[in-house]
């Protein structure tokens, strides 16, 4: 169980100055969209991607939320590899890898996935949201690690994480939920009560 502390809590758009060994640190990759200057865009189909506000409701008194706005045109597997620095920089200062999670929705599961795969940690803590299917699915080099959440739902293209979880011998546990609110890939946009609730729930707790 997470422990709470009167040092976690902050969101940070910046890896953080000040690490304590003994506090949990959670990375948010955003999808597609978001990247770019704009942190509100808007989307023909979905509507606004409201990253502030995801990032104010995955806020947390039980970990650090660390959440960057990527530029325009961020390759993915560039970016993942920046990540598993990061972490790398945690480990080194006496984070241990269970106090850590790498969290995504879409390009940004997508990222998360191949954190994961670089990290290759049994026990670090993933959590995919609406990202398992195209060229993550199909690159069969790309496998998970460690104990792994998804979250898809329903009525959008992008379905469940299983396959990709089948291929990856070192998942130490999966858990997924499958939410049906009618609203697509736009599910994720906006910080609904459907996901943002389990997905908290799962970061205090990712051993069960």
């Amino acid at each position: 169980m997470i422990a709470t502390n009167v040092w976690a809590g902050k969101v940070h758009d910046h890896f953080p100055e000040q690490v304590n060994t003994n506090e949990h640190y959670v990375f948010y990759s955003h999808g597609l969209i978001v990247e770019g200057e704009n942190a509100t865009p808007v989307s023909p189909r979905w509507g606004v991607y409201d990253f502030p506000a995801v990032k104010k409701a995955l806020q947390d008194k039980a970990y650090h939320l660390i959440a960057y706005h990527r530029p325009k045109g961020t390759n993915p597997r560039a970016f993942a590899v920046k990540l598993a620095a990061d972490i790398d920089k945690l480990v080194k200062r006496g984070v241990p890898y269970k106090n850590i999670t790498v969290l995504g929705f879409s390009r940004g599961g997508e990222i998360t996935a191949l954190t994961s795969n670089i990290v290759a940690s049994n026990d670090m803590n993933t959590i995919i949201l609406a990202a398992c299917a195209g060229w993550l699915m199909k690159d069969q080099s790309i496998k998970l690690h460690g104990r792994v959440f998804s979250i898809y739902e329903t009525s959008d293209g992008v379905g469940s994480c299983q396959r990709l979880v089948d291929r990856s011998p070192t998942v130490a546990s999966f858990t997924e939920v499958a939410i049906s609110t009618g609203e697509e890939h736009g599910a994720f946009y906006r910080p609904i009560p459907e996901w943002v609730e389990p997905v908290k729930k799962w970061l205090k707790n990712p051993r069960g």
